[in-house]
């Protein structure tokens, strides 16, 4: 009989003692054996033996691999080493993202006969729209969240790099929330702008009478933080001459507040975040290199949100859920498609501010690109309407175009009327001009 249609009653009543979801397969990807914890979560509820895991767990008809991922049992197979991925699984509660471990189990001589597949699913980011936390499915923001679910459970340090707006607080919270200090508190510090009298009192705490106005002792943030988590928010804004004061707290864990004597201590795990180029600072000297290197055990990069528009729609919808709420507001296809046509500078916050002014602008339960134009500094009341003649050096088209052919038009009738030279057009036109020769090439 083949091993793979044997009963395993030993192994079945083993996996059902884990809290988390398990299964054993064979190296053909059929399912031997699944948990109680697996069958609830994942199947419905329904008997899976006999089927492949990429049918439950994607409803998928092939491997993960020849479907565009990353196979969590072919890499073990092929190294004969546990795997580890993140994946989208589809759930008792829809798709979510689901931490996925793979082990090979060996026989008596050796050989690989099963594997073990353990999924925890990841409860602080979805990949639908959501009504709270991190949203996302592209493959960088994908990429993002694997590296914070491998070093939320341990102890280091994490650093996160990436512009302002993209989320940073939100990623360290899921840091937190992942963690094993994840009962204790989330203690936020903002470094930009703190003098160094105040960088001590809040981060270390005070006397009464440490200075004047001090009427009262004052508990400081990292005190506050013991048992928890410590984010240090654009920490590359910190003066020199308070980056050695941090260096000392890290170095030793032992504090004193300010005009006191007693060394106290503080455990905390510890979550920077940065948008400056903080080697470059490294480099040029306005960042101690040894804070640096106690700072960015592991770093983490936070996409831009130019790097994951896939993602656009998504966060999109889901700040609509937040903001809407019982309202019934949806998204015309046409406002999506201007949403992803549109540049970010201010990222995902800018997003969400474009969201909560096109909700108030609307007054039926439809969002379309018309209530995506106004600016913040830019609200004006509606011109009249009336018919003027067109003058005759206009640009008119009297039928819709596609936008290629109607940019192609436009520029031939802008090269027989504009007197200036190349470097003037582009600059009319706000492009560069390498993109304005391109742009010509095509009308050619």
């Amino acid at each position: 009989m083949n091993p793979s249609t044997r009963s395993h009653p030993e192994l079945i009543s083993f996996l059902d003692e884990q809290p988390e979801s398990s299964i054993v397969m064979d190296a053909e990807y059929r399912i031997v054996a699944a948990n109680k914890a697996y069958i609830k979560e994942f199947a419905s509820g329904q008997d899976v033996k006999g089927k492949f895991c990429y049918e439950v767990s994607h409803h998928f008809n092939v491997p993960c691999d020849q479907a565009g991922e990353s196979c969590p049992l072919l890499k073990s197979q092929q190294s004969g080493q546990m795997h580890r991925v993140l994946h989208r699984h589809y759930t008792s509660c829809g798709e979510e993202h689901v931490d996925v471990s793979m082990a090979p189990i060996r026989d008596e001589q050796g050989r690989i006969t099963f594997f073990v597949e353990t999924m925890r699913v990841v409860k602080h980011a979805s990949c639908c729209p959501s009504a709270e936390g991190l949203v996302g499915r592209s493959v960088l923001f994908s990429w993002m969240l694997s590296m914070v679910m491998r070093v939320a459970p341990t102890e280091a340090t994490v650093l996160l790099l990436g512009e302002t707006g993209t989320g940073k607080e939100l990623v360290a919270r899921l840091v937190h929330e992942a963690s094993r200090n994840c009962y204790g508190p989330f203690v936020a510090v903002e470094c930009s702008g703190l003098t160094e009298s105040l960088f001590e009192s809040e981060l270390f705490g005070h006397e009464k009478g440490a200075f004047t106005g001090a009427d009262y002792r004052k508990i400081g943030l990292v005190e506050a933080a013991s048992g928890g988590t410590l984010f240090l928010d654009e920490v590359g804004d910190i003066p020199l001459t308070l980056q050695v004061k941090l260096l000392r707290l890290l170095e030793s864990g032992t504090f004193r507040r300010v005009g006191g004597v007693d060394t106290l201590r503080s455990n905390f795990r510890l979550v920077c975040a940065t948008h400056r180029d903080i080697l470059g600072m490294v480099e040029n000297e306005s960042f101690r290199r040894d804070l640096y290197h106690r700072i960015s055990t592991f770093p983490v990069a936070v996409p831009a949100l130019s790097e994951r528009a896939d993602d656009i729609p998504l966060l999109a919808k889901s700040f609509l859920k937040r903001l809407s709420g019982d309202r019934g507001l949806h998204f015309s296809a046409s406002a999506l498609a201007a949403l992803m046509g549109r540049k970010y500078t201010g990222n995902i916050r800018e997003l969400r501010n474009l969201v909560e002014r096109a909700s108030i602008l609307a007054d039926g339960n439809e969002i379309t690109p018309c209530h995506l134009d106004m600016e913040a500094d830019a609200i004006s009341p509606p011109m009249p309407t009336y018919s003027a003649p067109v003058p005759a050096t206009a640009f008119v088209v009297d039928t819709p175009l596609a936008l290629d052919e109607l940019e192609r038009r436009y520029l031939r009738w802008l090269l027989e009327k504009f007197d200036g030279d190349r470097k003037s057009l582009a600059d009319s036109l706000k492009v560069g001009m390498r993109t304005l020769y391109r742009k010509l090439k095509s009308t050619a």
